[in-house]
């Protein structure tokens, strides 16, 4: 995990690579939670038995819980103190390259590529790739967006 003391440090940590994360496992009980979750229940995520003869030779993971797993994979890589909240503000250039096997284990690697300031903290750009075990195409790659919020400032005594 890279550290840093507070939002601002961020503004010159362009170009810092956090490394990779735990593996996670994507077992079909996260995939069927997670169609339960969206009202996506397509056989290729649900229906291993059907599934086992379509175009993967099982079920995979949704594209989107497997971007929706950047979450705790990417709390794993970084840490800002001196904040008082830290917000999902979106994805840019998403694509989705390899599809996830249910019982596969995904990890991410990320860079920090880009910091500015703005009005609520501090906006962060990671570009991350999220690598299957074993298989040499990553899963996905994206370029996240996060705002650290700078928690106030305490007056001192």
């Amino acid at each position: 995990m890279t550290a840093f003391p507070s939002p601002d440090a961020l503004l010159d940590a362009v170009g810092t690579d956090l490394g990779v994360s735990d593996w996670l496992l994507v077992d079909q009980h996260r995939i069927d939670g997670f169609a339960d979750a969206t009202d996506d229940h397509q056989w290729i995520h649900v229906d291993p038995d059907r599934a086992a003869a379509g175009p993967f030779g099982g079920t995979i993971a949704h594209g989107y819980l497997s971007l929706s797993l950047l979450a705790p994979m990417l709390f794993d890589l970084l840490r800002v103190d001196g904040t008082a909240l830290v917000v999902n503000a979106g994805s840019d250039r998403v694509r989705f390259l390899t599809p996830v096997r249910a019982g596969s284990r995904v990890r991410a690697h990320a860079v920090i590529s880009g910091a500015e300031r703005i009005a609520t903290g501090v906006r962060v750009r990671q570009s991350v790739s999220v690598e299957i075990e074993g298989v040499e195409r990553p899963a996905l790659v994206a370029e996240t967006l996060t705002v650290f919020v700078p928690a106030p400032s305490t007056p001192a005594s």
